[in-house]
C-alpha cells in the first residue's frame, strides 16, 4: 500500500551487499570463464601431435621441439601467482580480458612464425597470456558462486574441461595438420579469445580482493631464474654435454636461485610463495605428486607423438586417435576420483593413480617397431586412468588442513607444480631421448626411448609413495599444525584421514 516493496520482490544481495546475479548470467559467467581453460588447456595437448610437421617445416632439431612445448609452459608456472594477485589488486574482469588478448595475440603470432626461434617467443607470448586466464577465472567462478554446493559443482564443470580439451586437442590438432598446416592449431583459439572478451565485457562483473596481495618482484625473479635455468640446462645438455661449464654453470644457477626464495621469501609480509605451507606434509607431498604425474603425463606426449608419426607413419590425424583411449578413461576416470576424494580421502585415487601409470610405462620400456597397435591403445587407456584419477586428489592434498582464507593460494601453488612438472618432463624425456639417439633420432627412436620410459614409470612410483606419506594420520597432524601457525585459532580446512 505504501509503496514498499514485498521482501519476495527486493532484490536479492550477497553478504557483502552486492546485487546477486540470475543463474542463467551465473551459468553464463561459468561458460565464458571454461572458454578460456578450453583453450589453455587444449593448447598444451594440440601442439604436441604438430610437433613432426613443425619440425620438418622449421627444421628443428629436438631440443628445439621441447623449447616450443616448454617455452609457454615455463612462462605460464613463472607467473601464475603473480597473476592471481595482480588480478585482485588491479581487477579480475580487466585482468582476465588483458590476458585474452594478449593469449590470442600470441596465437596469431605462432601462426605467422617464419623460423624456430619466433615460434618460440610467440609461444612464450601465450604463455603471459595463459598465466592471467586460469587463476583469474578461477577466482571469478569463486566470487560468483558463493553457496558451497553451487560452487561444489561449477568447479566440477570446470574440472570436466580439462578432461574435455584433453580428447580433443590430439584430434583437432592432427585434423588441423593434416588437412591445412600446423600454423592452423593457433588460429582456433582466435575466434574463441575473441568472442571471450566480448562476453566478458558484457556479462562478468568486476571483483576485487578485499586486501590484496603485494607484488613481489625479487621472488618473481628468483621463480623465473630458477625455472628457466634449470629448464635451459636439462634441454641443451645432450649437445653441450651434462658435466659441460655451461651445464653445470646452469645448474649451479638454479639452486642458487631456489636458496635465495628459501632465504628472501620469510622476511616478507606478503611472499609470493609462502614457505610455511611446505611444514605440512599433505601440502608438500601434493606438490611433488602434482610435478611427478604432470612430468610423466608430458613425457608421456611427447615420446607417443614422436614415435607413433616418426617411426610407425601414422599421419598426425592418426596418431590424434590413437591417444583418444587415454583422453576417454581420463575424462571418465576424473569424476569417479572426486567422488572417492570426498567419500574416502585421497589415497585410494593415489594408488590407483600412481599403479597405472606404472604399469603403462613398464610396458612401453619393451616398446619395439612393430608393437601391436591393440597393446597400444590398451596401454595408453591404462595410463589415462592414472591420469584422470590424479587430478582430484592433488587440489584436495595441498589444502587439507589449511585455513580456509590460505586455501586458494595453496591450491595455485599446486597448479604452478602442475606447470612445473609439464616443462621438466619435456625437458628430461626429451634430453634422454636426445642423449641415447644422438642426431639421428627418427631411426633410433624406439630403442633410445627405453630409458624415458623407465623415468615416467619411477614417476609413477613417486605418485605411489608421496600418496602413502602424505595421506596417513601423522601427515594430517602436520597440516594442523601447519594451519595454527598460520592462522593461531582460525578454523582449518576439513580433513580426513585415509
Amino acid at each position: 500500500m505504501n509503496g514498499t516493496p514485498a521482501p519476495s520482490e527486493r532484490p536479492r544481495t550477497t553478504s557483502d551487499g552486492r546485487p546477486e546475479l540470475s543463474d542463467r548470467r551465473r551459468t553464463l559467467i561459468l561458460a565464458i570463464c571454461c572458454m578460456s581453460l578450453l583453450i589453455v588447456a587444449m593448447d598444451n595437448t594440440i601442439v604436441n601431435v604438430a610437433l613432426p610437421s613443425i619440425r620438418r617445416d622449421l627444421h628443428a632439431s629436438l631440443s628445439g621441439l621441447q623449447w616450443t612445448i616448454d617455452a609457454y609452459v615455463i612462462v605460464i608456472a613463472s607467473l601464475l601467482l603473480l597473476s592471481g594477485s595482480t588480478a585482485d589488486r588491479l581487477g579480475r574482469r580487466r585482468t582476465f580480458q588483458v590476458g585474452l588478448l594478449v593469449f590470442v595475440a600470441g596465437s596469431l603470432l605462432c601462426s605467422l612464425a617464419p623460423t624456430l626461434g619466433w615460434l618460440i617467443a610467440a609461444r612464450a607470448l601465450q604463455g603471459v597470456g595463459g598465466s592471467m586466464l586460469n587463476p583469474v577465472a578461477m577466482s571469478i567462478i569463486t566470487n560468483v558462486f558463493t553457496e558451497p554446493r553451487e560452487r561444489a559443482r561449477a568447479i566440477g564443470a570446470w574440472g570436466a574441461v580439462v578432461g574435455i580439451s584433453l580428447a580433443l586437442g590430439p584430434i583437432v590438432g592432427g585434423a588441423l595438420t593434416d588437412s591445412v598446416s600446423w600454423r592452423a592449431i593457433f588460429w582456433i583459439n582466435v575466434p574463441i579469445g575473441l568472442a571471450a572478451v566480448v562476453l566478458t565485457a558484457l556479462y562478468v562483473p568486476e571483483s576485487r580482493a578485499p586486501r590484496a596481495r603485494r607484488i613481489d618482484p625479487v621472488g618473481q625473479l628468483l621463480v623465473i631464474v630458477a625455472l628457466a635455468s634449470l629448464t635451459y640446462a636439462i634441454i641443451e645438455a645432450p649437445s653441450a654435454g651434462w658435466g659441460s661449464a655451461q651445464s653445470l654453470g646452469l645448474f649451479a644457477l638454479s639452486a642458487l636461485a631456489v636458496a635465495g626464495l628459501v632465504l628472501y621469501e620469510p622476511r616478507r609480509a606478503d611472499p609470493l610463495i609462502e614457505l610455511r605451507f611446505f611444514r605440512s606434509a599433505p601440502f608438500s607431498g601434493a606438490t611433488l605428486i602434482a610435478i611427478s604425474a604432470f612430468a610423466a603425463f608430458s613425457g608421456f606426449l611427447l615420446l607417443n607423438t614422436l614415435y607413433l608419426q616418426d617411426v610407425r607413419g601414422y599421419s598426425a590425424l592418426d596418431a590424434g586417435l590413437c591417444t583418444l583411449p587415454m583422453a576417454l578413461a581420463a575424462l571418465a576416470c576424473s569424476p569417479l576420483s572426486g567422488r572417492a576424494v570426498g567419500s574416502r580421502g585421497p589415497r585410494l585415487p593415489l594408488f590407483v593413480a600412481g599403479g597405472c601409470m606404472v604399469v603403462s610405462a613398464l610396458v612401453l620400456t619393451q616398446l619395439t617397431t612393430t608393437t601391436p597397435l591393440l597393446l597400444l591403445l590398451g596401454v595408453y587407456a591404462v595410463f589415462g586412468i592414472g591420469f584422470g584419477s590424479v587430478n582430484p586428489p592433488i587440489t584436495y592434498t595441498a589444502v587439507s588442513g589449511m585455513p580456509n582464507n590460505q586455501a586458494g593460494v595453496a591450491a595455485a601453488v599446486a597448479s604452478t607444480s602442475r606447470q612445473v612438472g609439464q616443462a621438466l618432463g619435456v625437458a628430461v624425456t626429451g634430453s634422454i631421448l636426445g642423449t641415447a639417439a644422438g642426431s639421428q633420432i627418427s631411426v633410433h627412436l624406439t630403442g633410445a626411448s627405453h630409458p624415458a620410459w623407465w623415468v615416467i614409470a619411477g614417476c609413477g612410483a613417486s605418485v605411489l609413495a608421496l600418496g602413502a606419506a602424505s595421506s596417513g594420520r601423522w601427515a594430517l597432524r602436520t597440516a594442523r599444525r601447519c594451519a595454527a601457525e598460520l592462522e593461531g585459532e582460525a578454523a582449518p580446512a576439513p580433513l580426513q584421514p585415509a
